[in-house]
């Protein structure tokens, strides 16, 4: 091919990617001589400079030329070169046989190929095979059928830490290793087993998180927020992933096999990040759907409190979690959750409301028992006099618990005989006391209490006799003619009540 030739094929395969769909036609592409051959060129050749390419042209389309130096496309379509194959999916590369019964009169053809056989080339970065001939402390000695024996360091021997060689390969396995050096200081050839495994991995796992499949491998150490599987590298799950709920000790996972999904891949970071929740969930998917199509709000369940937060609990149903409400815990106020159930303790749940598309289930406990104020309501009635217990005072007055689920107010007014200026210096939480029901609100669920009516001054004073009306006081101001007749003055009477008077003191005559 000419230069003329080689200047427009290059120029052809730099456009032939941007007009690779373009249908192929012929056409004249103009070139112009740039400089004048020297003596030593052949006679007529020139170097022409490519203007510019209005179609795809391949290695043989540029090749024909006309006399004038125009190149003409040819019709034929661009055949893709191949993709190079991954390092991590080739073959290792393994050494040659031993070529034996070879003729004494070897032709040179013969001769070439028996040369050919029995080269071994690599470079570094190569994956090789070979075969493990001895087992050290710090390292592993391995025959790939080179000029020496290559070096397994212990640190390149897996991808556990500080992992002992003797537990990672034996004598006369064969392996696979990636080549680091071919000769390093001191001449030896220095291999990885554990990045022949990265390589296979990474490809292995790069067809997995695509396809949506799972990968396996057993766990093999705790690190801070999760576990570590063996993978073919160091994949990380996450310790929040690791099942459908918490799990607080990861030590019982130690050697266990692990099968998860692939969620986060980055090469160039090596990180690898797996999920065991999302394959137990697809896997669960079906057994979820078909759970919540048989599960129906008023439904009464048993279940299992897996674990109890600031605004509720969890309650495992056999295989999905429902939530109570601290406000669906039980009749009385809850000031957390923890006060009425533990993880662990098996409870009778109704259900509430199940929400289909987000897979939510609402669950009450407090619902499973009769109503405490239905049940104060058919026992008692107003003036009954019932023991009760100090929950809460107030301002205005406290609160007394009468039952369970019932708390009744007993107002400031109410607390003693005396004038109460605050019910804390008369009452105190916890505090056993008498109370008399004074009103019961049936349609508000409120009960009225009196303390100081249950006591037995209060009885006493309710058992006194009526007073009989005393003469009615004169008013103040009162007309001349409203005011009543005063009787008339005895003057006789009166003189004879002071003599009488003075005869007594001995005053006067005897």
């Amino acid at each position: 091919m000419t230069t003329n030739e080689n200047e427009l094929a290059g120029s052809g395969e730099e456009h032939a990617d941007a007009l690779e769909d373009a249908p192929v036609t012929p056409e004249t592409i103009e070139v112009e001589p740039t400089s004048v051959p020297s003596e030593g060129d052949q006679a007529g050749s020139v170097e022409p400079q490519v203007e510019a390419v209005a179609e795809t042209t391949t290695e043989t389309a540029a090749e024909p030329v006309s006399d004038a130096g125009a190149v003409v496309a040819t019709e034929e379509e661009v055949t893709p070169e191949p993709a190079p194959v991954p390092r991590g999916e080739r073959p290792a590369i393994t050494a040659p046989k031993e070529i034996v019964d070879l003729p004494d009169d070897l032709s040179a053809e013969d001769f070439a190929k028996a040369i050919e056989q029995t080269v071994f080339e690599f470079k570094e970065g190569d994956i090789v095979a070979g075969t493990v001939v001895r087992i050290d402390q710090d390292e592993v000695m391995v025959d790939i059928g080179y000029k020496s024996e290559g070096v397994i360091p212990s640190k390149e021997l897996s991808i556990r830490n500080a992992a002992n060689p003797a537990d990672i390969v034996t004598v006369g396995e064969e392996i696979e290793a990636l080549v680091l050096q071919k000769e390093d200081d001191n001449g030896r050839l220095v291999l990885s087993k554990k990045r022949a495994q990265y390589e296979r991995a990474w490809g292995r796992i790069e067809r997995v998180m695509n396809e949506g499949g799972t990968v396996v491998g057993p766990v093999i150490e705790v690190v801070k927020g999760g576990l570590i599987v063996d993978i073919g590298l160091r994949g990380f799950l996450p310790a929040s992933l690791v099942d459908l709920r918490r799990v607080r000790d990861l030590q019982p996972f130690i050697g266990e096999p692990i099968e998860a999904k692939v969620i986060e891949l980055d090469r160039n970071r090596n990180n690898v990040v797996l999920s065991r929740r999302a394959y137990l969930e697809e896997e669960q998917a079906e057994q979820r759907h078909a759970f919540l199509a048989d599960l129906k709000p008023g439904d009464t369940r048993e279940g299992v409190v897996s674990s109890v937060v600031n605004f509720g609990a969890f309650v495992d149903l056999g295989g999905m979690d429902g939530l109570v409400h601290v406000s669906e815990l039980s009749w009385q106020h809850v000031n957390h959750p923890g006060e009425v159930v533990n993880v662990g303790d098996k409870v009778m749940v109704r259900v509430l409301e199940v929400d289909y598309d987000r897979e939510r289930i609402s669950l009450s406990i407090r619902q499973t028992t009769r109503d405490p104020w239905e049940q104060f309501i058919e026992a008692n009635e107003g003036g009954d006099v019932l023991d009760g217990v100090v929950t809460k005072t107030v301002p205005f007055g406290a609160f007394v618990s009468i039952g369970e689920g019932v708390e009744g107010l007993v107002h400031v007014s109410e607390i003693a005989m005396h004038h109460v200026e605050s019910p804390e210096l008369e009452l105190s939480i916890g505090q056993q006391v008498r109370v008399k029901v004074t009103e019961v609100d049936a349609d508000r669920r409120r009960v009225s209490l009196s303390i100081k009516q249950a006591l037995p001054e209060w009885e006493e004073r309710s058992s006194w006799s009526e007073r009989k009306p005393s003469k009615p006081r004169r008013r103040e101001f009162q007309r001349e003619d409203e005011a009543e007749a005063q009787p008339s003055f005895n003057a006789d009477a009166s003189l004879e009540a002071i003599l009488q008077e003075l005869k007594e003191r001995g005053i006067g005559r005897s």
